[in-house]
């Protein structure tokens, strides 16, 4: 699945530093330019997207929830 165009003006590109997992969910630490970001991401979707520390996303900001695309 490739992400062509996201319909928000609240993003931010960064990369993973951390991940906490837990038996549900898990956090997510992105480092953006305007510092670190955390989400709150269901762990079986961390195994789904194979997120890992280092990896480049998207921080969508969707009111007070932080969305991920894995670029």
């Amino acid at each position: 699945m490739t992400i062509h165009a996201i319909n928000t003006r609240n993003q931010l590109p960064g990369r993973i530093v951390e991940i906490v997992h837990g038996p549900v969910v898990s956090e997510v630490d992105i480092e953006t330019a305007s510092g670190i970001v955390t989400s709150i991401v269901t762990s079986r979707s961390i195994k789904a997207l194979n997120l890992d520390v280092g990896q480049e996303v998207l921080a969508v900001f969707k009111a007070t929830e932080v969305l991920l695309a894995k670029i």
